[in-house]
């Protein structure tokens, strides 16, 4: 049976999700709903595009995700359906769509063209739930679609590589549950261009001279335990999607802070590596 996932904005507080759900089995009363995130932060592409990017290849093939995020129809926010690595994955054309296929080429695109469908301020109810349910009908894309192939990029989020190669320069793009923040800076591209080189990490007037593999690293148990570093202290690693994220050791939010509060770091603020 395949699944539908469902990765929006539109919190809790209203009835917009269990809109969607109610929906979809209203089309396909053995659909299978799988929730990634309904709380992407308003219109915020890059961390909706992180998370999905991060989540959908763990799915069976065949899954469809809707993705409700900035999803209202324009001239240059097309609806948009895009088959990838196996997997459907219905959208606006704001810019995520590019980001998840940075690195796998889509296999097909079509612009959504369903007869009778409602322009309206809820495409996410009114649109993609359809297409989703097409798709998951054994249906095929052309049928609700129409050739496309000019996925909308976001180039402002990529990392900069300056200096012939010396210093890569990114952003933040998305804030986690811990207050951990992660950049756009992925270890691939960090392995190409350290060749065996000291580096420092860089920001908010914080230098940073080791990338560990995992946050307990920090702890160097050879020295007594009053001397060695430990929860409170600040920290870099690859994190398990293989990007560069600073994190506070056994942060928390509601009460000693998270490297975002700590530091004052915020979407978009930037992050430097420096080769040495």
């Amino acid at each position: 049976m395949a699944i539908i996932t469902l990765t929006t904005d539109f919190g809790y507080k209203d009835h917009f999700v269990g809109a969607l759900k109610g929906a979809i089995y209203s089309e396909v009363e053995n659909a299978k709903i799988v929730d990634i995130s309904h709380s992407i932060n308003p219109f915020n592409i890059q961390e909706c595009a992180y998370i999905l990017k991060n989540s959908y290849h763990t799915f069976p093939k065949g899954t469809v995700h809707i993705v409700g995020v900035d999803a209202e129809l324009t001239k240059e926010n097309e609806h948009i359906i895009v088959a990838v690595d196996g997997h459907f994955f219905i959208s606006a054309n704001n810019g995520v769509m590019c980001l998840i296929t940075s690195e796998i080429k889509p296999d097909k695109i079509v612009s959504i063209y369903i007869p009778d469908s409602i322009d309206g301020s809820f495409p996410t109810y009114d649109v993609f739930i359809k297409a989703a349910c097409h798709l998951i009908r054994g249906g095929k894309m052309e049928v609700v679609g129409k050739p496309f192939n000019t996925l909308k990029s976001i180039k402002d989020f990529v990392p900069q590589l300056i200096d012939n190669g010396n210093t890569i320069i990114g952003n933040i793009v998305y804030i986690d549950n811990y207050g951990n923040v992660v950049s756009n800076i992925q270890k691939s591209l960090f392995d190409a261009y350290r060749n065996g080189r000291n580096y420092e990490v860089k920001v908010r007037g914080k230098v940073i001279k080791k990338i560990f593999s995992k946050y307990s690293d920090i702890i160097d148990y050879s020295i007594e335990k009053n001397y060695r570093k430990g929860p409170g202290d600040l920290l870099a690693l690859f994190n398990s999607s293989q990007y560069l994220e600073l994190a506070i050791y056994k942060s928390n939010l509601t009460t000693v802070g998270g490297a975002s509060t700590l530091l004052g770091l915020d979407y978009r603020d930037t992050i430097t590596i420096n080769f040495l």
